[in-house]
């Protein structure tokens, strides 16, 4: 991913922010994908968070950076698939956090956005 399409991620989702009750803590890069640790509302679904989040940034990095289309094979910046775990009983923020770092090969993570502030909405 370029420090390009990495820059209008990261304002997309800062933009994102602050129209729906989305809050990212975290986002981070490895290579080929996209990490995010985030909060919301309990009345967004994990399905609607991951769907708003895809459909808005893909729509911005295409209008932002068009090479990017023409350059992925099918012309679709995300996968179909995600993962989402939630705070609960079994599980904690730090847990989630260190999961979500673990995910790629530990000296090509690069973090494009950091926040320790949970929100209040």
């Amino acid at each position: 991913m370029s420090p390009k399409v990495e820059r209008i991620l990261k304002r997309t989702c800062l933009d994102i922010e602050d129209r729906y009750d989305i809050h990212f803590l975290e986002i981070g890069s490895d290579k080929d994908h996209i990490h995010f640790l985030l909060q919301s509302v309990p009345s967004y679904s994990p399905t609607k968070i991951a769907r708003t989040i895809k459909s808005i940034t893909a729509r911005e990095i295409f209008a932002q950076a068009p090479g990017v289309k023409r350059a992925l094979w099918g012309g679709a910046f995300w996968g179909s698939g995600y993962y989402i775990n939630t705070v609960g009983r079994h599980s904690n923020e730090q847990i989630i956090a260190q999961y979500v770092k673990n995910q790629g090969k530990k000296e090509e993570y690069q973090v494009l956005h950091k926040t320790d502030q949970l929100n209040l909405f």
